[in-house]
């Protein structure tokens, strides 16, 4: 239980991102430019001084890890707990795609936490998954006081809102995680507080 701090990072830029296409569970490769964001924010990441990485078994969520993993010598744990939201049929479309084909939809699926998109996961299911991740670290015996979760955008929304306990009409406020930056959550007295969001390097 001497868990004080967990550090949720984005992965760094893919090739669906570039294209503008939303990935899902699909497995999208880092760009030239993602490793390059990855490489950037290590050195501000690794002041942390995290103890253990765990990572999406996405490879962009595991080659972002593994940048940091690799500079600064901490284990690194795969867990397919840690795959972005499952996007159903809207997987591998543009933005522009899903809103020919079904109006109105996206926005619903932004403003509701509820809501899934056709054969594909709501926020509330991706929190609950990843929120099993925290518990099993809280229940871990080894000491590990700061833990760096390596994974994806829509899946770090869910879980800051749902650690933080806010009411589900309340998730939609948080907004969007840019490539390679991070949320830090700080524990005390079994009570989560965010201490920054969507936080990151320029340059």
């Amino acid at each position: 239980m001497s868990l004080r701090r967990l550090v949720l990072w984005r992965h760094g830029e893919t090739d669906y991102n570039a294209a503008g296409r939303m990935q899902g569970h699909i497995d999208s490769a880092l760009t030239e430019v993602g490793w390059n964001q990855a490489r950037f924010a290590a050195p501000a990441l690794a002041r942390f001084e995290p103890d253990l990485v765990i990572a999406s078994d996405l490879r962009r969520a595991t080659d972002t890890a593994t940048v940091l993993t690799d500079a600064i010598g901490v284990p690194l744990r795969i867990d397919k707990r840690l795959r972005e939201t499952h996007l159903g049929d809207w997987q591998g479309m543009t933005g522009a795609e899903v809103d020919a084909q079904a109006p109105g939809e996206r926005d619903r699926w932004r403003t509701d936490a509820t809501w899934a998109p056709p054969g594909g996961e709501s926020r509330i299911d991706v929190a609950e998954r990843a929120g099993e991740v925290i518990t099993d670290l809280l229940r871990d015996d080894d000491e590990h006081k700061t833990v760096l979760l390596a994974a994806h955008g829509g899946l770090i929304l869910a879980l800051t809102a749902h650690l933080l306990a806010l009411p589900v009409g309340l998730w939609p406020s948080l907004g969007g995680i840019s490539n390679c930056h991070w949320v830090e959550l700080g524990r005390r007295n079994d009570v989560w507080r965010l201490h920054a969001y969507n936080a990151g390097m320029t340059g």
